[in-house]
């Protein structure tokens, strides 16, 4: 009875995912302001600085792992990799947030997400990422791009490092710009939407990825 109980709970709709499935449609992209708690955002975020003050990230390339460079003028990111079996309990939820949005969106969307891949991001004061496309011309699997934001509450506007998408890829025209409020998630679709980050004027902290399909 248990059992049965529980496959009737997980097919129920979720509001928050069918928000999100309907701006994807309707515009291709998503915003979404608490995806998870403040005190998990709290978390990460201190689970991403105790990874960064212990220098285990990397300088952030360009291109896929076939022709990968790095690119001081292109971006200016730090990463470091979530491996599933070693991330601490933090990142471990988000994950698993994350794994019951893919399942949502192949059982009600069928888009065949089979892997997904997330990384830390910190930006050091002044960088930025240049406007770009996350599919790559050589590797198509990335479907959904995702950012997690966590910067702390008293991040203000005029601290910059919006990022800006474009919906017109032949122009700037009606240019969307997103500031990277704590707790905020963003997603889009890798193939369709231009973006770039802009320069903050403090330290930008985030959890970036893509659902893939394979």
């Amino acid at each position: 009875m248990a059992e049965q109980l529980f496959e009737q709970l997980a097919f129920e709709p979720n509001a928050l995912f069918e928000k999100i499935i309907e701006d994807i449609m309707q515009r291709h992209f998503s915003v979404v302001p608490n995806f998870i708690s403040q005190a998990n955002i709290e978390a990460l975020r201190n689970e991403l600085l105790e990874a960064y003050e212990n220098d285990v990230f990397q300088k952030a390339a360009i291109g896929n792992k076939f022709n990968e460079q790095i690119m001081a003028e292109v971006r200016g990111d730090f990463i470091m990799w979530l491996d599933r079996d070693s991330v601490k309990p933090a990142a471990k939820y988000f994950l698993d947030r994350i794994d019951e949005l893919i399942d949502y969106l192949n059982r009600t969307c069928f888009l065949g997400i089979a892997t997904r891949e997330f990384h830390y991001a910190v930006y050091p004061k002044g960088s930025y990422y240049k406007r770009h496309l996350d599919a790559f011309q050589n590797d198509d699997r990335r479907r959904l791009s995702v950012i997690l934001y966590l910067n702390a509450a008293d991040w203000k506007e005029q601290n910059g490092g919006e990022l800006v998408i474009y919906p017109n890829p032949s122009g700037s025209d009606n240019e969307i710009r997103i500031n990277p409020w704590g707790g905020q998630l963003v997603i889009f679709e890798s193939h369709l939407l231009e973006h770039e980050v802009l320069p903050a004027s403090r330290e930008r902290i985030s959890i970036t990825g893509w659902l893939k399909t394979r």
